[in-house]
């Protein structure tokens, strides 16, 4: 048996095509708003100085996470370090041996975004990968990075799986096991290496010494919750010179976000069961809170410049294999506008988890 087997499903979760080209199209937009002068002039000042300084490229394995509603799909977040690829992989195509077609399209997929990061970041050979994240063999995905450092070996590139702490780190570059390091895949949720274990990397990220994929950089621009806010906003859209029809895009499938410091408390208390409540700076689904879920006392202990209130989004439901109903969403797996992959995630509970027996990641059909 397979690490993953467990929280693979075998229920098969059918998303519309024109879901799936609306999903795709704002993923698309999304990157193109990342990119546009007006955008970066209104959030860089916003951010840390380390997420102001644009090192030239992306960010491998992004993430897109929706919920389809009658309407449409909405989008929930978005992830710069996207876990689950290689499960949303298996739960495709099964657990295939080498030799697969479908193999060898995700290994040319995943090895050619590496490449043209490290092309973007101004050098070429890779030759040694550093995947690093806190206490690695800990990490749920843990088997998934050891597969990515698998198929990079394949290709003659020494590739490790490590924490911050085994590499040399520092403002002239990047050592692991006395050995350069072109390029750190980071899984590591200190997203503005703010962290004395990543300073550094940080060093040798600003020194622009090693390609760091995802990096602060795209991580402010795309994947801080509070963005959210911008691209819900009509009269912030209207000021960025995006068309009609672009503008349509963000307000339709953005739910509508604000900071708890940035609207009547007693008001969002009153709408409560309207609303999600988000930590800005927590990954995935860590921290969130229902409102229809939420105390008066857990409420009055939100920090309001660090909560980001947003309108609910139910998730769509499925009947599981088992005979049980299941919420589910979607991800994309995108390298900059190039879709890499769809995913469904099948779960009971508040939110999005890997611990409901017969979910987890499920095989996606297009109808």
């Amino acid at each position: 048996m397979t690490p993953y087997q467990q929280v693979i499903s075998s229920t098969t979760v059918e998303l519309p095509r024109p879901a799936l080209r609306e999903m795709v199209r704002l993923m698309r937009a999304l990157y193109a708003l990342g990119h546009l002068p007006a955008y970066r002039e209104r959030v860089l000042p916003q951010l840390p100085s380390v997420a102001r300084f644009d090192p030239g490229h992306d960010a491998v394995m992004m993430g897109y996470d929706f919920h389809l509603t009658e309407e449409g799909p909405r989008l929930i977040e978005v992830n710069t370090n996207a876990g689950g690829g290689l499960l949303a992989y298996q739960a495709q195509y099964g657990f295939k041996g080498e030799g697969s077609t479908d193999l060898d399209r995700l290994q040319r997929g995943f090895l050619v975004s590496f490449g043209e990061e490290l092309a973007r970041h101004g050098r070429s050979g890779l030759k040694r990968v550093a995947i690093i994240d806190e206490t690695p063999s800990e990490q749920f995905l843990y088997h998934e990075m050891l597969t990515y450092a698998d198929l990079l070996q394949q290709q003659g590139i020494d590739a490790q799986v490590v924490d911050p702490s085994a590499l040399q780190a520092d403002e002239n570059g990047v050592l692991l096991q006395g050995q350069t390091v072109d390029l750190v895949y980071n899984r590591h949720c200190d997203f503005y290496l703010d962290s004395e274990a990543m300073s550094g990397l940080r060093a040798a990220y600003l020194a622009q010494k090693v390609c760091l994929t995802p990096n602060p950089f795209v991580y402010g621009l795309l994947a801080d919750k509070r963005r959210m806010i911008l691209w819900s906003d009509p009269a912030f859209l209207a000021e960025l010179g995006l068309s009609d029809r672009g503008v349509d895009l963000l307000l339709r499938t953005v739910p509508q976000s604000r900071l708890l410091a940035d609207v009547d408390v007693e008001q969002a208390w009153q709408q409560r069961k309207q609303l999600a409540f988000k930590p800005v700076t927590r990954f995935g689904s860590r921290g969130v809170l229902l409102g229809r879920k939420i105390s008066r006392k857990r409420f009055d202990e939100l920090t309001p410049d660090e909560t980001l209130v947003q309108q609910l989004v139910p998730p769509s439901e499925v009947t599981a294999e088992n005979g049980e109903v299941m919420k589910a969403d979607f991800r994309l797996f995108a390298y900059r506008n190039r879709l890499l992959g769809v995913a469904a995630r099948l779960y009971q509970g508040q939110v999005t988890n890997m611990r409901t027996p017969g979910g987890g990641y499920a095989p996606v059909r297009i109808v």
